[in-house]
């Protein structure tokens, strides 16, 4: 329940990526908007969505022109406004200009699993305007580790950068998963590299890419003994380069053993993590894995890297399994345990779903109430 002092209308302009688009700032964004309790009514603005360059660019100047409608309509107490590395960093850099123009509350709300690398391709000219901007909103961040890193590189107080960690929905229950004899790892994300530099840009900055282990994984599949690979499958499910990947796992003659699958809407995804009985996402780079919070709501046993926010949620042999980016030994390792070990699948599926109780979307909302309130008493 919302506090007393939340019994007061606030209202919120949200700006972030279409409801429509796939991936885990938008599995936050849809979490936010279905749980809103009725003090906060929040109003959500695509910048970016499905479609060409053309539909796009149209539908960040509609964006643009609802932030102003709303602002002179005095329609609007705080600006929520998501973002990440690349073109998301300058859309947002425009809105957020508009918004201290006509001096609104804003708060930005970041999600860019490489965000340090981005910046640090930026031109100083560049990185000057951002520490301008940023300097005139609240930050959330998805770790301490990330909040450490937003005070540091933007010149911020600490109090102005606040660690909201990802959501979960939690299911009631989770399934009985003892005594299987035939077992299901799964990978949820994108499947390949996102990233390089854009031809119009490159001459000012370059892009990093984002690389979530998907090939690493399907190789490390391959180096399974043929005992345990007799006893597991693997689905991956996710957007990217899935030809290259069926063409990997048909080099690698493992068709019967590897599927892929393309992006799964939310009642599909639960349909597979309630069949499914261990998790892997071997990432380079994350803000805070949304997939691997769905599958620890869940009960399955995590595989995951030590990068951006996951060691402060994840702690090696007690809630999930860590393994090093790149490291095929110790991905191999991690997967023959959880395929000859039963106890240890389940006890870290177990754990795994305690620790993420506190991150239920019940929990969030008290928190970002919480945040809205005190930027507009601060205001």
């Amino acid at each position: 329940m919302l506090t007393q002092k939340h019994n007061s209308i606030i209202k919120i302009l949200m700006f972030g990526t279409g409801l429509d688009v796939k991936g885990g700032v938008t599995s936050v964004e849809r979490l936010i908007i279905n749980n809103a309790p009725r003090q906060l009514q929040i109003k959500h603005v695509a910048t970016i969505g499905q479609g060409s360059t053309a539909h796009n660019i149209l539908l960040f100047c509609q964006a643009i022109q609802s932030l102003v409608v709303n602002i002179l309509r005095r329609d609007v107490d705080i600006i929520h406004i998501h973002f990440s590395e690349r073109g998301s960093t300058l859309r947002k850099s425009i809105l957020v200009f508009i918004a201290t123009f006509f001096h609104q509350s804003i708060i930005l709300h970041a999600h860019g699993a490489t965000y340090r690398e981005f910046y640090a391709g930026l031109p100083q000219f560049v990185k000057n305007i951002l520490i301008s901007l940023f300097s005139k909103c609240r930050i959330i961040v998805l770790s301490k580790s990330w909040q450490e890193y937003y005070s540091h590189e933007f010149a911020l107080e600490r109090s102005r950068v606040s660690v909201l960690y990802n959501p979960v929905d939690l299911p009631s229950n989770t399934p009985y998963r003892e005594g299987r004899q035939h077992l299901k790892f799964i990978f949820l994300g994108r499947i390949g590299k996102r990233g390089g530099a854009l031809d119009i840009a490159q001459s000012l900055m370059s892009f990093p890419k984002q690389d979530k282990g998907a090939f690493d994984l399907i190789n490390a599949f391959a180096v399974l003994s043929a005992a345990d690979r007799q006893n597991v499958e693997l689905v991956m499910a996710g957007n990217g380069d899935l030809v290259a990947a069926n063409q990997l796992i048909a080099d690698l003659d493992l068709t019967d053993k590897i599927t892929i699958l393309d992006w799964l809407d939310t009642e599909q995804r639960d349909k597979l993590l309630a069949t499914a009985d261990a998790f892997v996402l071997p990432s380079y780079n994350e803000g805070l894995p949304m997939s691997m919070l769905e599958s620890m709501a869940w009960g399955l046993p995590v595989i995951v890297t030590p990068v951006g926010g996951i060691p402060e949620v994840i702690i090696d042999h007690q809630n999930g399994l860590l393994v090093e980016p790149g490291s095929q030994d110790q991905l191999v390792k991690a997967m023959e345990s959880l395929i000859r070990d039963e106890s240890l699948r389940l006890s870290l599926g177990a754990a795994g779903r305690n620790s993420v109780k506190d991150l239920s979307i019940h929990n969030y909302m008290e928190s970002l109430a919480e945040l809205y309130a005190s930027a507009i008493q601060k205001k």
